[in-house]
């Protein structure tokens, strides 16, 4: 039996009617957008489609509806089946892009487009999502002029970003608002204040941005949890604050209120996670592993942020994250996951050095510092321009190691901190360590001979040449020293220098160290010491209550302290009941001993009679020694356990470094 035909709806048209009218079509696309009907739009605008294809009007109206409605896939697929349109839909191509997080695809949709206001705009934004802050600063300045409403909020965000957060005030004098004008700006403008260290400003700040926020979004009807959530970049910052003022308590409270309330966007929470680990460090290493895990992608067996956390957060907060968590994994000892996220750093932070140096720790905690050395070394080699930090980490990796020469090697090869006392000082410390003296002399004479030319006004002449003549009389080199003292007394007129040429002349030529030493001022209260005749005696006795000469005269002189109190002598104070006049026989000098080494003890005789049989004909006697044995045995596994319990205990009380700390910074909503 053939199955019965389907009836057809009663509400659908025949397919022989006719589609309506374009121009009824177009009065109910543009009520629909009026209204805001953005599924309607979308509807209405494929029957325009369908009775007019490649209708350009049609296929902005569909576009901007799917955009709005977070259908950004739809969108970029409809204007690439209108390719053949005339009309150019570069714009919309790069926002969504933008959208996606393809900024370097975005850039280049935008390098077609014009020049108008929205398109500027829209390469801000992606170049401070690409962390250029300095171009996102350039393109705000050009657009100052048009007065673009909260223009103000992404200038100044993206001054602090860049670091120019000293150029803030002029450009709120600029644009001739107050700080307090929303509560966005005010947010940025507090992170300016945290920037320039006014933290308790800061405080103040943020308090009143709160204020301005709850104000304001009440007056939006915003629910109250909507508006927890709009607000908690301010919590977060405001936690933050706390931290950097040293209030580590309510900084811990304030974070894990935000974390386990659940009531903030996906970036605050991100940002409030990493800051708690960096303020527990290493107290709870698991906990904080655990707390990692709830931004990642759910499906993803590896770490990697979430897409819309990813989306939202900024490259340093990104590579922030990251690298605590490796931090973590290393002193979790869980190197085989710490080895995997480290490999897959560099490509996603190419431009940055966080992942060299992870790479270098974690060969050093693999005992490998001989590894990490050629590693650093080969690295500074290729880029020149980032060696700096490298050097100077490798440098400390070798210094570990006790390998002083690869770190003096390493050190020398930073040219604009070789003057500085530090480094000097440091350089010295190393050569001497590896035995190379010379070497060691090298660097200070050639320090001395730099700021002897520098224009500088923070001269360090006098205290290297000082430490350098201390260096040379040290290594016997005292003809050098004596020169260095004696261009010091020359120069600076120093007592130091004077006494310490005295002292090394006196090694070479006696008569010398007699003619500097008399331009030393007498040191008053020795005018009665009679010198002569402390040389031939044998040396100074202490005699109690003996007055001294010098010391009445410097009294005289009003430059003595004053003598210090006598004790007072107290009474032993002895137990309840007890007679000094007679406090009986002595007490037993071997009462602390244990009994089995005082000399009264006497041990136990063995009883004779255990040995014997007792019971009826043909038991069996258990020696003692089988008795004894299988206790042990039985409590064997018990002693095992107890032993890998406290070596566990042992393992997890390591004193790792702190993982670093990240601020969070809002840019202006889109």
């Amino acid at each position: 039996m053939a199955p019965k035909p389907k009836e057809k709806p009663k509400g659908a048209p025949s397919p022989s009617q006719p589609p309506p009218p374009i121009e009824d079509l177009f009065t109910s696309l543009n009520r629909h957008i009026q209204r805001s009907e953005l599924t309607q739009v979308v509807k209405v605008a494929n029957q325009v489609l369908s009775v007019a294809p490649g209708d350009e009007d049609a296929i902005r109206c569909k576009v901007v509806a799917l955009i709005k409605c977070d259908k950004i896939g739809e969108a970029l697929s409809t204007m690439q089946s209108a390719q053949k349109v005339s009309s150019d839909f570069s714009f919309y191509k790069a926002y969504c892009l933008y959208r996606q997080n393809k900024l370097n695809e975005a850039l280049e949709f935008l390098e077609k487009q014009d020049k108008t206001q929205p398109s500027m705009l829209l390469e801000s934004q992606i170049l401070y999502r690409l962390g250029k802050m300095d171009a996102c600063v350039d393109i705000c300045r050009n657009l100052q002029r048009a007065k673009i409403d909260s223009l103000e909020i992404n200038l100044v965000a993206g001054l602090i970003s860049a670091g120019r957060a000293f150029e803030v005030q002029g450009t709120l004098d600029a644009f001739k608002v107050k700080a307090t004008s929303s509560f966005e700006l005010a947010y940025n403008i507090a992170c300016s204040l945290i920037e320039g260290n006014k933290h308790k400003d800061a405080e103040q700040l943020l308090l009143t941005a709160r204020r301005i926020g709850q104000e304001t979004l009440t007056e939006e009807s915003l629910a109250d949890d909507d508006i927890e959530i709009e607000l908690a970049p301010i919590a977060v910052q405001l936690a933050y604050v706390q931290q950097l003022l040293g209030h580590t308590q309510e900084a811990v409270g304030a974070y894990t209120d935000i974390i386990n309330r659940s009531l903030a966007d996906e970036p605050s929470l991100a940002v409030a996670v990493n800051n708690l680990i960096a303020v527990k460090g290493p107290k709870d290493i698991s906990d904080g592993l655990r707390k990692l895990d709830r931004l990642k992608e759910k499906d993803s067996q590896k770490f990697q942020l979430a897409h819309s956390i990813d989306l939202k957060l900024s490259p340093k907060q990104k590579e922030t994250i990251y690298v605590n968590r490796v931090l973590l994994l290393l002193h979790a000892n869980k190197m085989d996951q710490a080895r995997e996220l480290v490999a897959v750093l560099p490509e996603l932070f190419p431009d940055s050095l966080m992942p060299v140096l992870l790479q270098a720790a974690l060969l050093v905690r693999e005992n490998k510092a001989g590894k990490a050395e050629e590693m650093l070394g080969q690295f500074a080699e290729k880029f020149p321009e980032k060696s700096k930090i490298i050097l100077l980490a490798r440098a400390q990796v070798a210094a570990a190691a006790g390998h002083p020469q690869i770190a003096a090697e390493s050190l020398a090869k930073v040219p604009d901190i070789q003057h500085m006392p530090a480094t000097v000082a440091t350089l010295v410390a190393l050569k001497e360590r590896a035995g190379d003296i010379n070497g060691a002399v090298t660097v200070l004479d050639s320090t001395i001979k730099w700021w002897k030319t520098a224009m500088t006004e923070d001269d360090q002449l006098s205290i290297i040449m000082q430490e350098a003549a201390s260096f040379k009389l040290r290594h016997s080199k005292e003809e050098d020293a004596a020169h260095l003292y004696e261009e010091l007394v020359k120069s600076h007129g120093s007592i130091e220098a004077l006494v310490g040429l005295i002292t090394t002349v006196a090694h070479v030529n006696v008569d010398k160290a007699e003619a500097y030493e008399k331009q030393l001022k007498p040191l008053p209260g020795l005018k009665g010491v009679d010198v002569d005749g402390l040389e031939r005696t044998s040396g100074a006795k202490h005699v109690e209550g003996a007055s001294h000469g010098g010391l009445s005269e410097a009294q005289e002189d009003g430059k003595t302290k004053d003598k210090p109190k006598k004790k007072r002598k107290r009474k032993p104070r002895y137990p309840k009941g007890f007679d000094p006049a007679n406090p009986g026989p002595p007490p037993d000098p071997e009462r602390w001993l244990p009994k089995r080494e005082r000399s009264s003890y006497r041990p136990k005789r063995k009883d004779k009679r255990a040995a014997q049989v007792r019971g009826s004909q043909g038991a069996v006697v258990r020696d003692k020694t089988e008795a004894s044995a299988s206790a042990t045995n039985s409590n064997g596994s018990n002693m095992k356990s107890n032993q890998a319990a406290s070596l566990k205990g042992v393992s997890q009380n390591a004193e790792p470094s702190r993982p670093q700390s990240k601020s969070s910074r809002k840019k202006s909503r889109n």
